[in-house]
């Protein structure tokens, strides 16, 4: 069976999350949005275990349930040298056990808890109870484990279980690093809100052979995922090297002479794009024969937004995304398969913008130091300016 799977999200009990990341807000949204499975994050949390608990049934083989659809319990820890990661674990059981091992202060206060242990540490603990453990993020410049690290090995020592990519990066760019060749990836949300632009905004379809943890740890070893699908990695907001206070693109070699400080006053953060081509053996990408296509889509609720140029959020937007989901089904099934006519007898201006999306013809401005990136369907966006070296010419002698 193929399953959709978002495994990377995050409580009400996280920093900066919204209070209605609950099981009960998290369950439909996920149906609507065409998922099957997800991860309840913050697996390490008292409090939240004890809401997985009485607002789930357990079926067994580490899935808990609500409104036809599957939980697992998995966490983002932060370790050593702040590098975060992501653990899949098999029960409720287990994860109060392993957070009393694991997490030496803040348990309480974040979902997202501290540990003083390096990634090596971390994965043998875990690797005691059963548990999956790979990177989160692994690119990304604040908590990534390549930002510390130029080999997966440095950090964990032994084989994980998985690699997940992170908004800013996607196969292409991953699959430039030769050592990441015999890795299953992963693409995630990292929700922090049910909204349906951040719930399985990245998402994975695996081949299992039933809803199990046995059956996802399985599909991992055997790396039966039929494909990834994400965001266009120049839209995640670390994907370009830029200054975090007013965000300018800064060419990199600038960056490092600056010692990272902006001529504004603000950090400097090193970009995926950037710290890839560091550590990347090849120039163009050499995909291993199991890894699967990588599919370039973004949430429907802004496909729609960017069509109206209204917020988001706003009723406009959410009356035209409910329109369509109640029309056509999940919004993965709008999203990849339900026809442009069809979609123009709800509305006639969201066609254009899918068709878009899905011929490629979408105009992106990057994002970096913290920003997103933007995009039009219609005029092609002006590029922002990057901050590089003055070049040198035969009239500067």
């Amino acid at each position: 069976m193929i399953i959709n799977a978002d495994l990377h999200v995050h409580s009400c009990f996280s920093m900066a999350t919204s209070k209605d990341m609950v099981i009960n807000n998290i369950a439909p949204k996920a149906r609507e949005k065409g998922l099957q499975l997800v991860g309840t994050g913050d697996g390490f949390h008292p409090k939240w275990l004890d809401i997985i608990g009485e607002s789930t049934e357990y079926k067994g083989d580490g899935i808990y349930s609500n409104d036809d659809i599957d939980f697992i319990i998995t966490t983002e820890v932060e370790g050593k040298n702040k590098i975060h990661h992501l653990i899949m674990i098999p029960t409720i059981e287990i994860a109060r056990e392993l957070s009393d091992k694991l997490v030496s202060k803040n348990k309480y206060s974040d979902g997202r808890p501290r540990s003083p242990m390096n990634g090596a540490e971390i994965l043998e603990m875990v690797r005691e109870y059963d548990c999956m453990i790979g990177p989160a993020h692994a690119f990304t410049p604040w908590t990534g484990m390549y930002k510390s690290f130029d080999s997966i090995y440095d950090c964990y020592e032994k084989k994980v279980d998985f690699v997940e990519l992170g908004l800013s990066a996607d196969t292409d760019m991953a699959d430039t690093v030769k050592e990441l060749a015999d890795f299953p990836f992963l693409t995630n949300s990292d929700a922090h809100s049910p909204w349906p632009h951040r719930l399985g905004r990245e998402f994975n379809q695996i081949e299992m052979e039933d809803v199990s943890y046995s059956s996802l740890k399985k599909a991992f070893k055997n790396k039966t995922i039929k494909a990834n699908y994400g965001l266009l990695p120049n839209l995640g907001k670390y994907h370009m090297t830029a200054c975090t206070k007013c965000f300018k693109l800064i060419d990199p070699e600038v960056a490092k002479d600056r010692k990272m400080k902006c001529s504004c006053g603000g950090k400097i953060k090193k970009g995926v794009d950037f710290r890839i081509s560091e550590i990347a053996d090849y120039d163009k990408p050499k995909h291993p024969s199991h890894r699967p296509p990588y599919v370039h889509l973004m949430p429907l609720a802004e496909i729609i937004s960017m069509a109206y140029d209204k917020g988001v959020t706003t009723k406009t937007v959410q009356g035209k995304w409910q329109k369509l989901t109640d029309e056509y089904g999940p919004e993965i099934e709008v999203l990849l398969n339900t026809s442009l006519e069809d979609i123009a007898k709800i509305d006639e201006k969201i066609p254009q913008a899918i068709s878009a999306f899905r011929n490629g013809t979408i105009h992106v401005s990057p994002g970096g130091g913290g920003k997103y990136g933007e995009i039009s369907f219609k005029d092609k966006l002006p590029e922002r300016e990057v901050e590089s070296k003055p070049k040198v010419t035969l009239d500067d002698f």
